[in-house]
């Protein structure tokens, strides 16, 4: 019987690396946190370099192990984000690349250092660059994956394809909407593109359900997590950790897949099944071409063995 039914915990991962955005705090915390435990370099990637600091000391007081390093990141500044491509283009291999890392929108619309549509052009387009000026790392290491973290709220709302940043009409639902929408269809097209180049990495999509601070357990310099209890079969960021996780580290899973929440909002981590549209290769294309002119960033992908 292989993992797929009964996958509880990553296995040991000594000798690899991992790069987490967001490694910090909530989700991606908890995300560093596990693969550290399981044996694995992992190098936290923050805005903040003193909450990053602080997530590497709690890391390191509940382990009893150290994370690799801390690099920083603004997604929102694609020049951050070509610094922190070159920084983790140094290490020694790259075996998973986790874009955790998002922020939801403001009730009035922001833009990036660059022009970009604030959510859209953190949650996606600095991850797009991010992807693409790792990814020759990324190739030389034999089995790596990408996975990249969307949201339940892609069930909730419509994909806007002619509206990508809310320029048309903003609101809060939709500009979110439109970045983790956005998030999915490139981590299938991406997929799809590494599988007809050769290339020996994955490409996996995950969401965390629902994570509340009020059920994760406490981490010093974290957060506070007094437990409570509801009637509602609500999960920690502990638990929300656990699909991205999966993805990045089951030995079963496979690129295009994505993996979810049993239950949606909570569970264990199983595969799940998209909103429909993310499957719209016509439309994933445009994206990632579009992606490519708003970034100035070509997304080359070597040839791998076929």
């Amino acid at each position: 019987m292989g993992t797929v039914m009964t996958w509880k915990s990553p296995p040991d991962l000594t000798g690899r690396t991992y790069a987490v955005t967001g490694g910090n705090a909530g989700i991606g915390y908890f995300i560093s946190e596990q693969l550290t435990v399981a044996g694995a370099k992992v190098v936290i990637l923050a805005r903040n370099a003193d909450r990053a600091r602080a997530a590497a000391d709690a890391i390191r007081s509940q382990t009893g192990k150290a994370v690799a390093a801390t690099l920083p990141l603004d997604l929102a500044d694609l020049d951050s984000v070509a610094t922190a491509a070159a920084e983790l283009s140094k290490q020694d291999r790259l075996d998973g690349l986790i874009h955790n890392a998002g922020i939801t929108a403001g009730k009035q619309r922001r833009t990036t250092r660059q022009g970009f549509e604030l959510v859209v052009g953190t949650n996606h387009l600095g991850h797009f660059a991010l992807a693409a000026q790792t990814m020759p790392i990324l190739a030389a290491t034999p089995g790596s994956r990408v996975v990249l973290v969307s949201s339940l709220t892609t069930k909730l709302a419509k994909f806007d394809p002619e509206d990508l940043q809310s320029e048309q009409s903003y609101t809060q639902q939709k500009a979110y909407a439109q970045s983790k929408h956005a998030v999915l269809l490139f981590a299938f097209e991406l997929d799809r593109r590494l599988r007809a180049s050769g290339v020996d990495v994955r490409a996996i999509a995950a969401h965390p359900g629902l994570g509340l601070n009020m059920f994760s357990p406490a981490r010093p310099g974290i957060n506070r997590a007094p437990r409570v209890r509801l009637p509602l079969p609500l999960q920690g960021k502990d638990r929300g950790a656990r699909p991205a996780v999966r993805a990045a580290t089951d030995p079963d899973a496979l690129g295009g897949q994505y993996y979810g929440p049993k239950y949606g909002i909570f569970g264990r981590p199983v595969v799940a099944s998209p909103p429909q549209i993310s499957g719209n290769r016509e439309l994933a294309a445009r994206l990632w071409t579009q992606s490519e002119q708003l970034t100035g960033v070509t997304f080359e992908l070597p040839a791998g063995e076929r």
